[in-house]
Parts: C-alpha cells; structure tokens; sequence
C-alpha cells in the first residue's frame, strides 16, 4: 500500500477495498493493514482480483475518486469515475498538445534525453561493478559520446532530426551491450538489435521485457485518463500505443535492459528456455516465460527512490508516477514533463 501524489497504490494482489465512514480501508485474509480517508485522496489503483466493496466504489463515484483495477501483472481492467471528472478535458488537452508540432517536440526531447541518461548509467554502473571484466575504456568512450549527443537534444526544432541522434545513441550503447554480459556468453551472444522476429536469445528475452513494460505503461496512462494511442514522439499509427511507447523510452534501459542482463548473469534462464521456430525466430518455451514473468513480478516490487519525487516506492508504480507527472504537466500543474533520471 503506498500514497503518491494523492494516489493510493494498492500493489498487493490479494488485498481488499472497503468503506467504514470517510476513509477507505484495506483488508489482507480478513485482517486491517491499513486505512486513509477519502478526502485526501483523487485516485486509487489496486493491482489483483480481489476486488472493492460496492459501497467503496459509489463513494468514490460520488467523490470524482478514480478507483482503477490492474491484473496483477499490470494489465488494465477496468476504471470507475464519477459523473463529473477531469479527464475528457485530459484527454482535449492532450489532443491538442499532440496537434502542436512545437507542444510534441517539447515532450519528446525528455523522453529522449530520459532515454539517453538512463542507457549511459546503465554503462557507467556496470564500469563500476565490473572494473576488472570489463574493456572500461571502451564502454566510457561509448558513454562520453552518449553524453555529448544529450548536449545537443535540445537544440533540435525537428522530430526527424531528434530520432536520428536517439537513433545513433542507441547504437552505440548497444554496441558494448554484449560485455555486459558475464556469464553463459556462449549461448547468450548478443550481435545487434533484432526483432520482428528476435533472431537470438538475448533479443528474444528483450522484445519480451520491452512488451512486458508497454504494456505497464499503457495501463499507466489509462490509470491517470490519458490516452495510451496518442503520442508525442511516437507517430500515431492504428493499433499502436504511441504514448506508452513514448513513455517506455526513458525506462528501457533501467528496467527491461538491466532485468535482461540479471537473468543472464544469475542464470535464471538457460538456452533450454528457448525454442528455434523453422523461419529463424526465437521464442521462450512456456516454461521460460512463466520464469520471465515470475521474475519480472519480484522486480516490480524492488524499492527505489523517485529521483523527481524524491519518494520511496516500487519500480512497478515508476509508470505510474511518471504518467502522474505527465498528467499534471499537460493540466499546467508543471512547467514541464520532469523525464525519470535514474540515479
């Protein structure tokens, strides 16, 4: 259980939702852990089936509480919002924002320069953990190039020209992906980005996490009344969740990368976890994506520390909070979309 913003995140799957008076009260197996009043809050989100008393949910309809349910794995389900809410003017307003070439290019430049820090941390941590299986030089000189394209991400008044530097800086941090790969580097050999379809183990594991956490950041964005199709980097294309794409970018490195590396590294998962199909693609084996999720679910509950919000929460509520903020930016609650500057 845990307060963000005026959010009450209930992340245990197994816990229940209820009204006694003014406050809403959680349950774990018939037992109280703890309550908040209504009052405080705009918004609660609870992750599981267990559900919420219908006498919780028309308090909160009354009280324009959104109250959100998620799968257990970060799926959105369903939202209840009262006759009178925020969110279709949200929602104008981001489609405004999403017409304005200028208000898109804005938004997008932190998503990048959050992707970009993030890849060189990424680095930086590895040289700092493994100085002596490591080619240092190497992956500094990638980093300091790395560093000097996120000079020049805000100079551009062109989305074209802010794909290309994303683009060149992407490569070369994939280009010193495979060192960081220190254990089983026979079977996991990672050569390049592949996918539709992934071509080796490593890129297999990748497209995997990466839809693991669009999928996080669209449940996200729905959770706060934005819609996940519009986008402000990502060009909107018919079935394609632009703006969780665009919100995964500055994660992809300090979420779904680092998690792909502590699989292969901890050998939670062997290349007997992998199957050839006869086109070249490589999937997991239903057993290997059960280890995949299991693991995915202990990461999610990892504590960190917001380095905006200067907040401890889990790396599962990380979409949450960012959606959050970029809610209030769009409300003009913000002078700008603060991007997730991993520390």
């Amino acid at each position: 259980m845990k307060r963000l913003l005026n959010t009450l995140y209930v992340t245990s799957p197994n816990r229940y939702l209820a009204l006694e008076g003014e406050n809403v009260v959680v349950f774990e197996e018939q037992q109280e852990i703890g309550r908040v009043p209504l009052h405080n809050l705009d918004s609660i989100i609870t992750f599981g089936y267990t559900g919420a008393s219908p006498a919780l949910m028309g308090a909160c309809a009354q009280r324009n509480i959104d109250l959100t349910f998620m799968s257990g794995h970060g799926r959105f389900l369903a939202r209840i919002t009262g006759e009178v809410k925020g969110n279709v003017i949200l929602r104008k307003q981001q489609y405004r924002v999403s017409e304005s070439k200028e208000e898109r290019l804005k938004i997008a430049k932190n998503f990048v320069l959050g992707k970009l820090y993030n890849s060189r941390w990424v680095l930086e941590r590895a040289v700092r953990d493994y100085p002596m299986r490591l080619d240092c030089e190497h992956i500094k000189t990638q980093s300091r190039r790395i560093a000097e394209a996120m000079k020049t991400v805000t100079q551009y008044e062109d989305a074209v020209a802010l794909l290309g530097v994303e683009g060149e800086a992407a490569t070369l941090y994939f280009s010193v992906f495979n060192q960081l790969i220190l254990q089983q580097q026979e079977d996991f050999v990672f050569q390049g980005r592949n996918r539709r379809p992934p071509l080796d183990y490593v890129n297999a594991l990748l497209s995997f996490s990466y839809s693991l956490l669009a999928g996080m950041c669209a449940s996200a964005l729905e959770g706060v009344g934005l819609d996940s199709y519009v986008g402000f980097y990502h060009t909107d294309r018919p079935g394609r969740i632009s703006l969780a794409l665009d919100l995964m970018e500055e994660l992809r490195s300090v979420m779904a990368d680092r998690f792909v590396l502590t699989l292969i590294n901890r050998k939670m998962v062997t290349k007997n976890d992998f199957i050839k199909k006869e086109n070249g693609a490589v999937i997991l084996t239903d057993t290997g994506r059960k280890t995949v999720l299991s693991a995915w679910q202990t990461k999610k509950q990892d504590l960190i520390r917001h380095p905006f919000l200067e907040e401890k929460m889990e790396w599962g509520v990380v979409p949450h909070a960012q959606s959050l903020l970029l809610a209030r930016y769009l409300r003009g609650d913000l002078e700008e979309y603060p991007p997730f500057f991993w520390k």
